[in-house]
């Protein structure tokens, strides 16, 4: 797919791999709107990114249909790509397991992005025509200690992702996941600050590349799952 002048819509875009994700498509001649919950930082990223932007917060389900209707209105009424990116994290051992967390994790991470994604397929549908990338990550392909929360709801979106793929292909529609390991962003930080990027690890810049890779194959291709890790991230 050519991305120039493609409408492209990203969650959780106010932060990290959306922000920087958005930028490089926008620099692409995309035309791109990002959600995030906070106006502030919706502003900060409009001015790196030159993107769209629209408040909302998608583990707020009663009304993921009014909010979907409103992107769908501000790119007039066609979205060719949707990058599914909102997500948080928490850290329980399975003494601190709670439901709570659960909750809290899983309305955003599976349940959000799934009624979300609900709202947006049929535009795609009826054109015959594009492409969903949920971001996973590599906790979506093996558990890890303390990530019993976190790593279940990438478990389940892996598990969306998949059954998607197997319902929209005979509708020319794409969907894939992207597996990021550890990413120096915000994520997992209560203050929501993003980390200095270090020599070791992955930074949003990669992911952003592998994203992007991903959605400007040829239509006649699509790549199911990609995973990136650091090179060498014990240096």
């Amino acid at each position: 797919m050519n991305v120039k002048g493609k409408n492209i819509l990203i969650t959780g875009g106010s932060l990290g791999i959306g922000k920087e994700t958005a930028k490089v498509l926008v620099d692409k001649g995309a035309n791109v709107l990002i959600t995030g919950r906070l106006q502030n930082r919706l502003k900060e990223a409009r001015i790196y990114t030159k993107s769209k932007i629209i408040e909302f917060d998608i583990s707020d389900h009663k009304n993921i249909s009014e909010n979907a209707e409103k992107c769908i209105d501000i790119l007039g009424g066609r979205i060719d790509v949707l990058i599914n990116n909102a997500g948080i994290g928490v850290k329980n051992s399975i003494n601190e397991l709670n439901i709570e967390d659960f909750l809290k994790v899983f309305n955003v991470n599976v349940f959000g992005l799934a009624l979300f994604t609900k709202e947006i397929v049929p535009l795609m549908i009826k054109k015959s025509f594009g492409t969903i990338v949920n971001i996973g990550s590599t906790a979506s392909l093996k558990g890890y200690k303390n990530g019993s929360i976190y790593s279940s709801s990438k478990f389940a979106v892996r598990c969306l992702t998949q059954c998607w793929q197997a319902e929209l292909r005979p509708h020319n529609i794409r969907v894939c996941q992207v597996n990021p390991s550890e990413v120096t962003t915000a994520f997992g930080n209560p203050k929501r600050v993003e980390r200095e990027n270090v020599d070791n690890k992955l930074t949003t810049k990669e992911i952003s590349h592998s994203i992007i890779s991903v959605i400007e194959m040829e239509d006649r291709g699509f790549i199911n799952e990609l995973n990136i890790w650091a090179t060498n991230p014990f240096n």
